[in-house]
């Protein structure tokens, strides 16, 4: 009986320190505590809903970015290239994220097949020649079901990217987007040097 009072006194006292002592050993406490329960709870349960295991992701370049321009505006510097490919302004202006978006966004990705790809896609991919996946627009699909190549560009970007993406490289295909809060991720990398 005393050890069970003794268990109860710990657990209050550990519950006070979390939630209600206000010290910097609390706050270091409950940011550790954060972290775990987003990583390792909250990230793999949300990859488990979406079907893909990078639900998340913060977008760390400009390559999508449309430079503040309003979508009129930005395809008129751009229509040359799209246009060769065959792209017309109205068919861009139904596409998903349209406008683009900006370094430091956060994406949320939904587990894609490659058949079910359709050109103006924004995908997340990885690669070997990059360290993080990329995110781009999908700009043409060839090949057949098991063998597809999926070619991409960014919208900020003069050329489409040089090499093809086989589905074995798929993440996901975005679906949501949630301005600036991937800040906190490339600041977090950046300071630990990574």
């Amino acid at each position: 009986m005393k050890k069970k009072k003794e268990n109860k006194s710990f657990l209050k006292k550990v519950w006070h320190f979390i939630w209600v002592e206000d010290s910097l050993a609390s706050w270091i406490v409950n940011v550790i505590l954060a972290f775990l329960i987003v990583k390792f709870i909250i990230y793999p349960l949300l990859g488990l809903m979406l079907g893909t295991s990078y639900p998340v992701v913060a977008v760390v370049s400009g390559s999508m970015e449309h430079n503040g321009l309003d979508f009129d505006s930005w395809w008129a510097n751009n229509a040359d290239w799209y246009e060769n490919e065959n792209f017309t302004k109205e068919e861009f202006y139904d596409f998903s994220f349209k406008n683009g978006f900006n370094k430091g966004d956060i994406i949320v990705l939904k587990g894609i097949n490659a058949e079910n790809i359709k050109r103006g896609n924004v995908i997340v991919y990885s690669t070997n020649r990059y360290k993080y996946p990329i995110i781009h627009r999908v700009v043409n699909k060839e090949g057949e079901l098991g063998s597809y190549t999926i070619e991409t560009k960014g919208d900020n970007n003069t050329l489409e990217d040089p090499e093809g993406i086989t589905e074995d490289k798929l993440i996901g295909k975005a679906i949501f987007k949630i301005p600036f809060l991937g800040w906190i991720k490339i600041m977090f990398t950046w300071m630990i040097g990574g």
